[in-house]
């Protein structure tokens, strides 16, 4: 489970899997487009080999503001987006006059084709049902109290609910309890915080909240296998 501080548009031209958005996790295959606003958690797991093209935004868009999932079947719609997107490429890795503005009106072209998939019948929506919304105020809550060192039971009582509710809640949506999620963001943001800084260990516990750099090396070691400094001297891939 991750997030980024940007926009992002993925296009999936190949493969499938699952993706889990804002605790809620559904299916994707190839020609699915995924829009997800900043700040967006959501963590993927593919069953084939998986091709695609990530549009990171960056400011001054008119983008929309909440997540969206197509399945574009249209061959021309598919053809529009692939030609929209081959074209932002081009731009980007060109050294030309102008290059920054060209990318801010292509990717405002892009904005255009998000606003009007919008108007189709046949959207993967995420529903608007009870236990989807309380799965998405848990995860934006953790997004935004990521560093405070809060437990399930903290989350659950800042959201009106017991801590067996909300697990039971992220279970129907997601197939995962409450503190799964919970353990999996944190892993991530430890993972990049070991990769792109170099903190010590003790501080990457303190910034991600735990009480003590010995119970952080723990819980990072039952999950990946590896001590935070193990970890770090591992080759990237």
């Amino acid at each position: 489970m991750r997030s980024y501080r940007m926009p992002i548009m993925m296009w999936l031209t190949r493969g499938q899997g699952r993706i889990t958005i804002a605790g809620t996790t559904s299916g994707f295959g190839a020609h699915n487009a995924i829009f997800l606003p900043p700040r967006t958690m959501h963590g993927f797991e593919s069953i084939s080999q998986l091709f695609g093209t990530a549009i990171y935004f960056g400011t001054g868009q008119d983008l929309p503001d909440q997540t969206l999932h197509f399945r574009i079947r249209d061959v021309m719609e598919q053809a529009e987006l692939n030609a929209l997107i081959e074209t932002i490429t081009r731009e980007q890795n060109a050294d030309r006059l102008a290059r920054d503005k060209a990318l801010m009106h292509y990717c405002g072209l892009l904005s255009v084709w998000l606003e009007r998939q919008q108007t189709q019948p046949n959207p993967v929506r995420i529903a608007p049902q009870s236990a989807v919304n309380l799965a998405a105020r848990f995860t934006a809550l953790v997004e935004d109290q990521l560093f405070t060192g809060q437990n399930i039971s903290d989350y659950a009582e800042a959201l009106g609910v017991t801590p067996t509710h909300l697990s039971r809640v992220c279970r129907e949506t997601c197939g995962r309890p409450a503190s799964e999620i919970l353990a999996d963001r944190i892993t991530f943001e430890a993972r990049r915080l070991l990769i792109e800084t170099k903190l010590p260990v003790r501080r990457v516990a303190e910034v991600l909240g735990f009480n003590s750099s010995a119970y952080f090396t723990r819980a990072f070691r039952a999950r990946t296998g590896l001590t935070p400094s193990e970890f770090r001297l591992q080759p990237l891939r």
